[in-house]
């Protein structure tokens, strides 16, 4: 069993977590697991202050037949200035020692994102896996969602199909670029949505699912917006499929890389 406990300025506002064999067993057959409460009451208060204080610095207006893309604001975790919580949460948080202990020792943070799921938004994500629009190899990244309000099936919280990581990668045509990507946005990879299971969560709880879990979530039919944390992490010397196999930069958390670009964002990011 793997207990995890942190402290520092913001040690009031995050809970302990404890990823025991039911949990890990959980993890590898389905692809996902709720892990628990990793933000408090008040964690959940400051990181929704700093949520839409970013948010509104990099959303001036709103356009709801842009895409479902458009409610997705990606966050640089060295802009730290209005989100020191944030940018302390993704990167020495609980959820680190949680990754570490599934595909430690040497881990890197490779992906943070504000997701705003509008109130009344009639826009889908559709089926895909984290691997479809950033494929990194080894392919064992984690992503994790950490919502701020209560989700459900009403505000659009993510559906997920047990088991899908253990079936690998759904193929797309063609090479997906970030110009495709920007271009295209989403593909149809033919999922039965039949197999699919709703994943309701409480604030401030964590669910960590593998890159290759196929997930999905649907519109916000409510008069409140939904609004989650994703982040994602990788092994240290993950590398970018799509980018001819040129390391993914981001800051080093854990061990070591082979990579000295790697280990140069780790001081950068400081």
């Amino acid at each position: 069993m793997t207990t995890v406990s942190s402290t520092s300025r913001f040690g009031s506002h995050i809970s302990s977590v404890t990823l025991d064999a039911a949990k890990r067993k959980a993890y590898e057959r389905d692809g996902y697991v709720n892990i628990g409460t990793v933000l408090t009451r008040s964690g959940i208060e400051l990181m929704q202050s700093e949520f839409k204080r970013v948010w509104e610095d990099g959303h001036k207006t709103y356009d709801p037949t842009v895409g479902p893309l458009q409610d997705h604001l990606q966050y640089m975790p060295h802009l730290a200035a209005p989100a020191a919580f944030l940018r302390w949460f993704y990167f020495n948080g609980p959820l680190v020692d949680v990754v570490d202990s599934l595909i430690g020792p040497n881990i890197k943070g490779v992906g943070s994102q504000l997701s705003n799921k509008q109130k009344r938004t009639a826009l889908p994500v559709a089926w895909h896996q984290d691997n479809t629009y950033g494929e990194l190899s080894p392919d064992n990244a984690i992503s994790v969602i950490v919502p701020l309000v209560d989700i459900d099936e009403q505000n659009g919280c993510l559906w997920m199909i047990p088991g899908s990581h253990l079936e690998g990668l759904v193929p797309v045509p063609g090479k997906v670029t970030d110009e495709v990507k920007r271009t295209r946005g989403q593909f149809d990879l033919g999922v039965d949505d039949r197999r699919g299971v709703p994943l309701p969560m409480r604030a401030g709880e964590a669910v960590i699912f593998h890159a290759l879990t196929l997930h999905k979530s649907m519109h916000n039919h409510t008069d409140e917006d939904r609004l989650c944390l994703f982040m994602r992490y990788a092994d240290a010397d993950a590398v970018e499929v799509y980018n001819d196999g040129r390391p993914r930069i981001g800051k080093l958390l854990r061990g070591t890389s082979r990579f000295r670009e790697v280990v140069s964002a780790e001081l950068t990011l400081d």
